[in-house]
This record gives structure tokens, C-alpha cells and sequence, in this order.
């Protein structure tokens, strides 16, 4: 279910500013840049004071005779158990050992880092009962750039991401396996004394306190939305591409069209849409010849091209419904039980992951039909019926070469299993902990599940930009002669410093995966928006 794991890259000057970690949320920025780009972690001087006078009143617990779930009580079926106090270290070990569990290809360094820096954002807020010194310990461990090792499954998303945060508190431990900072794997007792680390011994509650939470599907939320912003706009711009290279019309993106129907998202979209397609040649020949001398004349595009800015529209609202969410989780306090600011101990259900379950899987939706949508337009080429003068397949010779027909294959095995994927996990619970647990998310295999569908979506919309590329080509013989807006053109630009023009057939793998790391990395867009003078929405 996960893309490959992939070391991290050293350090370097222009690493990013430190992120501060106080009692207060961080913003979605913040978790992007220490998972994703290794910025150090700082702990704030209120939420070291916060902590501190948490952990007094758990400590003020220790000898009660009432029984304290997670202070000195069992676990989750196993509640009704009172623990020794001679006992308790012992049972916060246990319970982490026990926990870490999971199995399956490792996740991604980016996942586990944004899982512990979610955990540490909920211990910083005082209500977790945790020492200071262990909030400190998960700092040092980030900014060492020391990755636990946690497999794909082990997760229900309940009590929270239970199995990967337990892996994550058992490297605290200096147990379990790691990986360096440079992506080398170790013993976790070795990884902490090279980073002049100590091993944490947990006391009462900590345990427990570590494991309880949403962070780890909450942190792939986060990172699919910050790709998706950028897959967006991307998908305007092939969407605008299809339209000049399957000979469209702009005039369904009007403004006053779209404010008839004014969906945010949908107005954005074909806003982009207008922009890019801006002084195309193509276009305005279209117009002026009112189809004529072309084997089809069309009256209206087909949906692919004339819905774009509905289905990426909706695909917007959707995201900011879970960004939504995600703002609600970053201002959360997840733990049971929790500490509360006056002063009670008090168990919950807050680490029940189904809000951030629900949105997951609603973005996966949405993933899904925009890559349908994406691999309906590159189809539209390489039929010559519908191409409107195109070589078939856009092959140089066809018959002798085959062209970009397989790419379309390509393009819809990952829809395929894109749908497959668009099913919900949150609707799968299966109960656990002799039914104690008898209702859960299945958050995490909901972001597990997202970040494979990002990375078909980045795919399929690689493949309609190097189509859509060669038709054009096709069109005018090339960039040097473009017919195309000044947007497009860059793009095409852009493509052909990386991939050659059209010609006898090549060895297309390669040409596929240089265009898809242009719209991962955002180089693409980037050309673009420079040609634009400004962003895209």
C-alpha cells in the first residue's frame, strides 16, 4: 500500500527555519517542513511549564487507591487489573513492546516524521501528563534525523494510530529498529548514542500517552494536501493543453458562465483554464474558421474537456473541506485518558480517528475521477476519429510505430486501481480488544491508501501533459513555431528539455518518468506560472 521508504537527504545551509512547538497548533506548513524537509524541532518555554504542571498532577496520583486508567490500571480489555506500584515502569514497557506490532513494507520517512511531530504537538499542550524530558527526547530524535521502522499494517485508527506510535516510543527506548539520518538502518540503542541521545525510561501514564492519537494519519492528510495544490493546478494545465491540442473551444470557461453556477473551486479552475489558453493561435484559427475544413465540425467539446473546471472544482471543495478537518486536528489535545486544564484525569473517545478517516477517504474519491478524467483526454488523441487530424496513436509512422498507445494502457491500469482505492476504509471497521474496541476507523489504511493514489494521479496527468505535448508538436512542427498560448508554450518548453519531439518510436518508460518527477516536483507549474507573471489559483 505504501511507496518505497527513501533516505533522507543531509542536511544543508539552506535547510528550513526551525519550527517552534508550543502549546498552541502548528500550522499544516510547520508539519510539512520537519516530514517532509527535515526543518529541527524547538520546544517552547510555556509548553515545557505546561507539561510540568501536568505531570504534577498525575504524579499526585501515583498513590492513590482509586484506580487510574493508564496510571495504575492494565490496558484497554485489561482495565479492571490494578498494577503494583513497584510495577508500573514495567507495565508502560510492556505496553509499548507490545504495541509495536506492525508488519509490512516500511512506511516512508515523511510519514513517521510527521507521525512523532504530530505526538509531540499534543504532549506540548500540557494535557497528556507527560514529563517535560520526554517531549525533549522526541525532539532530539527528529533533529537527529533518526526514523523509527514501522510497517504498513498494524494501525485500525483506534485507539488512534496505536501500532506505529508504539514503534515510535519503543526507539524513545532505545528499542527496535531505525533508520540514520542518512537513511542507514541500526539498532536503536546505537542510533541514539551516536546522536549523544539517552534512552527514556517511561513512568506512569507516558506509555500510554504516546500511543494515543491520530498523528499519523492526521500528517499524511496534511502532505497529500499539500500535493494536491500543486496536482490541481497541474491538472488545469493539462486540461488546458487537451483543449488547444484536440482543436477545443475556450468559450465554456467564460467568467459569466461559471458565475451561474459559483462553486469557489469551480470558478478557480476555469479561471486558470482562461488564463493559460490566453493568445493561443489554435484557439482563435478554430474561431475564425467556425470548424470548417476540419473532418468533424463540433458544436459542442466532448465532457472531458468541457466539464474540466466542474470535476476540478469539486475536486477543490473537497479539499478544503479536509483541510477543514485537519485544522480542527491541529488544534487538538488527542490522549486518554487526558489531563484537563482544571486539573481533572478523565478518559474519552477523542483518539477515534473517523473525522479524519472520512476525509481521507473522500479525497481518494476525488483523486480517483480526476485521473478518469485526466486518461479520457489522453484517449481523445490517440483515436484518430476523434483527434481531428492527429496520426493515429500520434505515432511518426503508424503501423511501423505504435506511438503513445501503450502510455494510454499505462494511464488506465492506474485508473483502475485508482477506483479500487476510492473504495472507503472508514466504512470497514473490524472490532478488537475482546470488543473493548469494538468500533474503529481505519484512518491510517485511509491515508496509507491516499498517498499511493497521489502518486497514480501524478502519474496519469505525466502522461496527458507528454501527450498532449507531441499532438501539439504534431500541430505546429514543433515549440520554434508554436501555435500555442504563451502558457502552453513554456510548458511544452519545459517538457522537451527533458523529453525529445516526436519521431520514430523510443524507449517510452523513461520519457514518462521524466515528465511525471516536472509535475511532482512542480517544475512544470513552476514554468507556467512564471510565463504568467503570477500564480496559479
Amino acid at each position: 500500500m505504501s511507496t518505497p521508504a527513501t533516505p533522507p537527504a543531509p542536511a544543508t545551509p539552506s535547510a528550513p527555519a526551525a519550527v517552534t512547538v508550543s502549546t498552541g497548533p502548528l500550522a499544516p506548513a510547520d508539519v510539512v517542513s520537519v516530514a517532509r524537509h527535515g526543518a529541527r524541532v524547538e520546544l517552547s518555554d510555556a509548553a515545557l511549564a505546561a507539561m510540568a504542571a501536568s505531570r504534577a498532577v498525575i504524579e499526585a496520583l501515583v498513590t492513590d487507591d482509586k484506580p487510574h486508567y493508564g496510571v495504575s490500571t492494565g490496558f484497554g480489555a485489561l482495565a479492571t487489573r490494578q498494577i503494583p506500584i513497584e510495577q508500573r515502569t514495567q507495565l508502560q514497557r510492556s505496553l509499548i513492546r507490545s504495541h509495536a506490532a506492525s508488519s509490512g513494507a516500511e512506511v516512508d520517512r515523511e510519514v513517521v516524521r510527521g507521525l512523532m511531530l504530530n505526538r509531540l504537538a499534543t504532549m506540548a499542550t500540557g494535557r497528556t501528563g507527560v514529563r517535560p524530558a520526554v517531549a525533549q527526547a522526541y525532539a532530539g530524535i527528529l533533529n537527529a534525523g533518526i526514523t523509527p521502522v514501522i510497517g504498513e499494517y498494524g494501525s485500525l485508527g483506534c485507539s488512534g494510530d496505536l501500532a506505529p506510535l508504539a514503534h515510535c516510543a519503543l526507539a524513545l527506548m532505545g528499542e527496535g529498529q531505525v533508520r540514520t539520518h542518512d537513511g542507514g538502518l541500526a539498532p536503536a540503542a546505537e542510533a541514539l548514542a551516536a546522536a549523544g541521545l539517552e534512552p527514556v525510561e517511561l513512568r506512569e501514564k507516558e506509555g500510554l500517552a504516546l500511543i494515543n492519537g491520530t498523528d499519523g494519519m492526521l500528517g499524511m492528510l496534511l502532505m497529500a494536501a499539500e500535493d494536491l495544490h500543486r496536482l490541481l493546478k497541474t491538472a488545469d494545465l493539462a486540461a488546458a493543453m487537451s483543449i488547444e491540442g484536440l482543436l477545443g473551444t475556450d468559450d465554456v470557461l467564460a467568467e459569466d458562465l461559471h458565475a451561474l453556477r459559483p462553486h469557489p473551486g469551480q470558478i478557480s479552475a476555469a479561471s486558470n483554464m482562461r488564463r493559460i489558453l490566453a493568445g493561443s493561435d489554435l484557439i482563435a484559427r478554430q474561431k475564425e474558421a467556425g470548424g470548417e475544413g476540419h473532418r468533424f465540425t463540433r458544436v459542442q467539446d466532448a465532457y472531458s474537456l468541457r466539464c474540466a473546471p466542474q470535476v476540478h472544482g469539486a475536486a477543490r471543495s473537497t479539499l478544503a473541506h479536509a483541510e477543514s478537518v485537519a485544522g480542527y486536528e491541529l488544534a487538538s489535545a488527542i490522549d486518554n485518558p487526558v489531563v484537563t486544564v482544571d486539573g481533572r484525569v478523565e478518559s474519552n473517545g477523542n483518539f477515534h480517528g473517523a473525522p479524519v478517516g472520512y476525509v481521507l477517504d473522500f479525497l481518494a474519491i476525488a483523486v480517483a475521477d480526476l485521473a478518469s478524467m485526466s486518461e479520457r483526454r489522453t484517449d481523445r488523441f490517440l483515436d484518430a476519429a476523434r483527434s481531428h487530424g492527429l496520426n493515429a496513436f500520434l505515432a511518426g509512422d503508424p503501423g511501423v510505430d505504435s506511438g503513445h498507445m501503450i502510455a494510454q494502457y499505462t494511464q488506465a491500469g492506474i485508473v483502475s486501481e485508482l477506483k479500487r482505492l476510492a473504495n472507503p476504509a472508514s466504512a470497514d471497521s473490524i472490532p478488537s480488544s475482546a470488543m473493548q474496541e469494538d468500533h474503529v476507523s481505519m484512518g491510517w489504511a485511509a491515508g496509507l491508501k491516499l498517498r499511493r493514489a497521489v502518486d497514480g494521479l501524478t502519474r496519469v496527468l505525466a502522461v496527458e501533459l507528454l501527450t498532449s505535448a507531441r499532438a501539439l508538436d504534431m500541430r505546429d512542427g514543433g515549440v520554434d513555431t508554436s501555435l500555442s498560448s504563451p502558457a502552453i508554450a513554456a510548458a511544452r518548453r519545459r517538457i522537451r528539455k527533458a523529453v525529445e519531439g516526436p519521431g520514430p518510436d523510443r524507449y517510452l518508460a523513461p520519457e514518462i518518468e521524466a515528465v511525471r518527477v516536472l509535475v511532482s516536483g512542480g517544475t512544470i507549474l513552476e514554468a507556467v506560472e512564471q510565463e504568467l507573471d503570477s500564480p496559479l489559483n
